[in-house]
């Protein structure tokens, strides 16, 4: 693998916002010195700040020196120009462990590959004199050697230095390198408390913490102690006290045996008292809900009542509706009949008037007839002196029959070609099927490859269907995805390719218009709800551009093709595919390539190339110009081991064209046959036509004279039927005038009835919204009816639920009394002695007390047994060690409640200004999410108040207004969420930390660009401050137009073989040559 050059590289402060020094003093501090920083800047440095980092063999330098700010460090660079090997450096130099930074477990590792030595200088800040930190690291021996202001010093002197300075490199809250920002997350409740506390927090805080945390643990101690202790003495005392004399004991024996006797006869009265009472409850529950049911049906009565009148109404309403109907029933019939009277006239008035007009109409026609008969006649006779002109047709006709007969015979011969050209048509029709049945074939391998598209990649398949149905909405050319594309010329060899274009390509669609790809991408998404792989073809094209190197000159090593050549592919796709993975550039070779690989890669300097069964990747180091290579093996083909023989489906293609071409001109041959063919069939029926003419003209006299004889008597007819229309119009409208005094009778008649209808129909409307009205109310009174029947069911079946409980309470109180007189021995008639009255008085009451009374004077009388003669031995060695324990037992009390004292004291001087330290970090932590539109709160997380090991702080968060805030973890939020969070917490801790200086590596990679630049803005805003800590944030690149203040310190680091050396490198003559610049520019 290639190492970074052996030039120096150096972090340069070029486009540092701090103002620059002009005094000599301000130049940057050499690896040498030792001393405190410049009078102007000292006075921003806070204790323990760092002043100055030098670096040897270290990480990828050689030799460098950082100078950092006082007040914010932005140091930016490339990846692996050395940003982080400035965290580990401060890691590192500062007594800190290497696993704390994620890289390396052994402080070896951390020396620059090719040395045996390297090391790291820290400067710290301090009133009193600057403390210079050296670390020299041993890479054989894998040791530190530790020098103190170049004095050397063991590790743990280091430590308490950099202690005493509150400096906490394994604190997550004050140095956070870059594989350790996720592990933030990853912090319990209870873990971020205690770091919270070593960073911000007050000296002594964790230690009362620590000290809680142990009181609270002897406590517990404690308190088990005493209470085995206690309960020990407790059986002691208890078995003591089963020992005592015999008699006392007899007498103790028998007044539990008589407690017992008086508790068995009480039992059963309070029993019975316990039934009689409950008793007595369901009785007046019975007969409160017995008088609920009495008034619930004394109010039914009213509503039942009034459903009565309703309904009678209701009946005589329908009644007077139904006698209104039968009147309107029959004033409507009349109307009918006097509408039907008044039809009747209106149809014979319009009868007689068609009569006349018919007789009209004849007349007419009559007339009409007489002229066109003698305008025909007239025709006839001049058309019979016409025919009587013509001379001899017979010639004519014969020669019309001889034309018939020549057309008839091309006729003949027309239809004989057309069937000829329908045979010609046929042939060709069925060579067209098995053309593009062969052709089928071909499309079925493309449908393999689009089926293992469909099974791999369900979503570019869907896209693909769905452009098939779309393509009006593009304006150039889209190509499916490029492995439908991609045609192998042999498909041994599609390993390589599917191992150079990587799978997201292979599925890719290509486009020739920007504005087409992105119609696409808009519409495909909205249709799958997935992003499909696109790219677009630039205009210039790659396909045709030939190799830097001819494949003659390659062919000595064993290679036989480019990749270009392998396959087939529409032109901006493979334009695409050059221009993206220079196919073009890339041979392939065999064994035999592999077996000289060697020789292979120093001779022809390619790039990339392949062999037989493997890839081989040949890069040269930026930094020492060393030639790298790497090989891997070549991944089995999936999708393009399907091919098609493009060029016999062109053929194919050419063929069906052919045949088409044929298929044509048969058509179009057959089309001019048909024209021909209905030409000479017109000609043949024209000629037909005049020989009928001519065969009609020679019979026409004879018809004619016979029409002009028929037509002279059809004229005679007519002229005899005559008719008087003046006569008829005069009898027509005398009727006419009759029916009409007639009709304006019955008018007069039916209008009469229509008012008569329509007042009826009035009244009976009338009734109708009555009866509704009333029908209205009679269905809300059911209703009621209803509720209260159904409420009354319920009383009525809950009272027979009391009922029955109340016979069965009674059985109860009556069974229970036969058993107390029972116990006691009492008649029927006989009252409770007063002797147990008396003694039922100072009893319990109740049946739980008693039970519990009885089994513990059971159990008490069944301890009294007999004595053994060793009973007053042990009792009194017993009684010593009660004395004993109860002495020892008071001590630990009193040890218990000076730890108790203790814990308050302590409890009282952290949990205080712990709460005020976490409501300050809530109120900055939640301003800075709420300038961020969003909301964030820190708490101070309490299981049990007593368990001071369970203390924690918790952070809860929300993005989303539409979201509760929810706890800060590893699962929960997004990477971005969690950065956001992380140096959120970070900076609300800034302003209150006592820690000298707080460094975050790379925190802001995962955040989108809106929370970077308000993540930024905070930074940049808080720790700019007056009297805040220093602040080290390291990013390989900003956004755009991002504020910065005039306290910053940005510090770009580079790397590479071109560098400036250390010694050579002057700020003053940067400024100075600036300055004349500058000067020359304004002249």
């Amino acid at each position: 693998m290639a190492t970074p050059s052996g030039k120096t590289s150096t972090p340069t402060p070029l486009a540092s916002k701090r103002p620059l020094p002009k005094d000599p003093s301000s130049e940057v501090p050499s690896k040498k010195k030792s001393s405190a920083p410049p009078l102007s800047l000292s006075g921003h440095f806070v204790e323990g700040s760092i002043v100055r980092i030098a670096m040897e063999n270290f990480l990828t330098y050689d030799i460098c020196e950082v100078c950092p700010g006082p007040h914010l460090n932005m140091i930016i660079g490339a990846n692996g120009t050395g940003k982080s090997s400035i965290v580990c450096a401060i890691c590192l130099g500062l007594a800190g462990k290497p696993a704390f930074m994620g890289r390396a477990d052994k402080v070896g590792f951390f020396v620059k590959r090719g040395c045996s030595k390297g090391m790291v200088e820290i400067e710290l800040f301090r009133s009193s004199g600057n403390l210079v930190i050296t670390r020299e690291i041993d890479v054989a021996k894998n040791q530190s050697f530790w020098f103190i202001n170049k004095k050397s010093t063991t590790q743990k002197v280091v430590e308490e230095q950099v202690a005493a300075l509150n400096i906490q490199v394994g604190n997550l809250c004050q140095f956070l390198p870059q594989d350790k920002v996720g592990e933030f997350a990853k912090l319990s409740k209870i873990e971020l408390l205690e770091a919270t506390e070593k960073s911000i927090g007050p000296p002594e805080m964790h230690r009362y913490h620590c000290e809680l945390k142990n009181f609270r643990e002897k406590e517990k101690q404690l308190e088990t102690s005493c209470k085995e202790k206690t309960e020990y003495l407790e059986k002691m005392v208890q078995r003591n006290e089963r020992y005592k004399q015999d008699v006392e004991r007899f007498y103790e024996r028998k007044r539990h045996l008589d407690l017992i006797e008086m508790l068995e006869a009480k039992r059963p009265w309070v029993e019975y008292e316990n039934v009689r009472q409950e008793y007595e409850e369901v009785k007046q529950a019975r007969d409160r809900v017995k008088d609920e049911v009495r008034k619930l049906k004394d109010g039914q009565i009213p509503i039942t009542r009034r459903i009565e009148e309703i309904e009678m109404q209701r009946h005589n309403l329908e009644a007077q509706i139904k006698a209104k109907a039968t009147d309107i029933k029959e004033t409507s019939q009349k109307c009918k009949q006097k509408q039907d009277v008044i039809e009747r006239k209106d149809k014979h008035i319009e009868e007689l008037q068609q009569a006349l007009t018919v007789k009209q109409n004849a007349e007419l026609d009559r007339q009409r007839r007489i002229s066109n008969t003698r305008k025909m006649i007239e025709d006839l006779q001049n058309e019979l002196r016409t025919t009587e002109n013509c001379v001899n047709l017979q010639p004519q006709i014969d020669d019309i029959t001889n034309d018939l007969r020549r057309v008839q015979d091309e006729k003949e011969s027309c239809e004989s070609e057309i069937i000829d050209k329908l045979k010609e048509r046929e042939t060709l029709e069925k060579e067209k099927k098995s053309v593009n049945d062969q052709i089928v074939q071909f499309d079925n391998l493309m449908n393999q490859k689009e089926d293992k598209l469909r099974q791999r990649y369900r979503d570019t398949y869907d896209a693909v269907l769905w452009l098939r149905n779309n393509r009006d909405k593009f304006k150039q050319r889209v190509y499916e995805p490029i492995m439908l594309m991609i045609n192998m010329k042999d498909n041994k060899n599609a390993k390589y390719i599917e191992n150079h274009i990587p799978s997201n390509d292979l599925r890719a669609f290509v486009f020739e218009s920007q504005e087409d790809m992105e119609v696409f991408l808009k519409e495909a998404n909205k249709n799958n709800k997935q992003e499909s792989e696109c790219c677009y073809c630039s205009r210039s094209s790659y396909a045709d551009r030939a190799p830097s190197r001819s494949l003659n000159e390659l062919k000595q090593y064993g290679f036989f093709s480019y990749l270009r050549e392998l396959f087939d592919a529409p032109a901006p796709v493979m334009s695409y595919l050059c221009s993206q993975y220079h196919i073009h550039e890339v041979p392939v070779g065999t064994e035999r390539t592999r077996e000289r690989i060697e020789r292979v890669i120093q001779e022809t300097r390619l790039k990339q190339m392949y062999t037989a069964e493997e890839k081989y990747v040949v890069k040269t180091s930026f930094y020492s110009n060393k030639v790298i290579s790497s090989n891997t093996s070549l991944k089995v083909a999936q999708f393009l081991t399907v091919t098609v023989d493009l060029e016999q489906r062109r053929h194919l293609e050419e063929h069906l064209k052919e045949i088409n071409r044929k298929l044509q001109a048969v058509e179009s041959g057959l089309i001019a046959l048909r024209e021909k063919n209905k030409h000479l069939e017109h000609k043949d029926n024209e000629l037909r036509q005049r020989k009928k003419e001519l065969l009609e003209r020679k019979n026409k006299k004879r018809q004619l004279e016979q029409k002009i004889s028929s037509k002279l008597g059809s004229l005679k007819l007519m002229e005899q039927d005559t008719c008087n229309l003046e006569e008829e119009e005069r009898k027509a409208n005398t009727k006419i005038k009759e029916i009409n005094v007639q009709k304006a009778k019955l008018v007069t008649e039916l209008t009469n009835l229509i008012k008569i209808c329509t007042s009826l129909h009035i009244q009976k409307v009338d009734l109708i919204l009555q009866n509704t009205t009333v029908i209205s109310e009679k269905n809300k009174l059911e209703s009621d009816y209803m509720a209260a029947s159904s409420q009354l069911r319920v009383k009525e079946q809950h009272f027979i639920e009391l009922d029955e409980n109340r016979q069965r309470l009674l059985q109860k109180c009556k069974e229970l009394m036969r058993r107390a007189r029972q116990v006691c021995n009492l008649g029927a008639e006989q009252t409770v002695p007063q002797e147990y009255q008396t003694a039922f008085q100072d009893l319990p009451n109740t049946l739980d007390e008693i039970d519990a009374l009885l089994t513990e004077e059971r159990s008490r009388a069944s301890c009294f047994t007999g004595l053994n003669p060793t009973v007053v031995e042990e009792y009194t060695k017993r009684e010593e060690e009660i004395e004993q324990l109860t002495e020892e037992l008071k001590i630990k009390k009193v040890e218990l409640d000076k730890y108790r004292e203790s814990i308050s004291q302590v409890k009282e001087r952290w949990l205080n200004p712990l709460k005020e330290l976490v409501e300050k970090i809530n109120e900055k932590f939640s301003n800075f999410f709420s300038s961020m539109q969003c909301a964030g709160e820190v708490d101070l997380h309490i299981e049990n108040e007593e368990d001071y090991d369970k203390y924690g702080i918790r952070i809860r968060v929300k993005f989303r207004s539409s979201t509760q805030l929810h706890e800060l973890t590893p699962h929960h939020q997004s990477g971005g969420e969690r950065s956001v969070s992380t140096m959120l917490y970070l900076m609300a801790l800034q302003e209150l930390n006592r820690c000298p200086f707080r460094v975050v590596d790379e925190i802001n990679q995962g955040m989108d660009p809106i929370n970077e630049r308000r993540v930024f803005e905070m930074v940049v805003n808080t720790a700019c401050k007056e009297n805040t800590s220093q602040y080290f944030f390291i990013t390989p690149k900003l956004l755009q137009n991002l504020p910065y203040s005039e306290k910053m310190t940005v510090l770009f680091v580079y790397n590479g073989p071109h560098m400036l050396e250390p010694n050579r490198w002057n700020l003053k003559a940067f400024q100075r040559r600036r300055r004349l610049k500058t000067l020359g520019s304004m002249e």
